[in-house]
This record gives C-alpha cells, structure tokens and sequence, in this order.
C-alpha cells in the first residue's frame, strides 16, 4: 500500500454567516483553521425558500398539459354524489 495517498484529516473550526461557530473534520486549511461561510442554510435562498417563484405562464408545462389535454380519456377525477347531497371527487361516501 502506498503512503502518503491520504490527505490530512484534521479538525477544524466553521464560522456560520451568524456568527455562530461549531468544530468538524476537515481536509480544509490547516489544523485549527477557521472557515468563514459567505453562503449557508441560514441565508441561502435556496434553503429558506425566500425570494424566487418558479411560475410557469404556458409555458412548457402549460404547452404540455395543452397538446396531450384528454389523451387518454377524460382526465379529471369522477365526481359522484353522496347519500347527504355532498359531492366526493374519489367515488367514497363521505364518513362522518
């Protein structure tokens, strides 16, 4: 087996975007370094779900649902009427 084939795994310490501070294991930087964060789960968009809709105006989706629009039959659900008058869209008497 040949040595030196593994990187150095030391401990190191990461500097959230908060402040807030925790230690791990790293091949990062050097023993004891500190890691800043610029980006990170408590800012990232992509993680809070903050500022970006995803709408879809017709397009693909909409062009999509369009050209195969009752391709294979009628495609909303049955709606079937129960014993009180009440109307269920999966055909099952509604239980009380």
């Amino acid at each position: 087996m040949k040595k030196d084939t593994h990187p150095n795994y030391h401990n190191i310490k990461v500097e959230m975007t908060d402040g807030t501070v925790f230690e791990t294991r790293s091949t990062w930087g050097q023993e004891g370094e500190t890691l800043k964060l610029d980006i990170d789960p408590i800012s990232h968009p992509a993680w809070i779900g903050g500022g970006h809709k995803m709408v879809d105006r017709d397009g693909r989706v909409g062009r999509f649902n369009k050209k195969f629009e009752g391709f294979l039959g009628e495609t909303k659900k049955p709606v079937q009427k129960n014993e009180d008058g009440s109307k269920s869209s999966l055909g099952e008497p509604k239980e009380e």
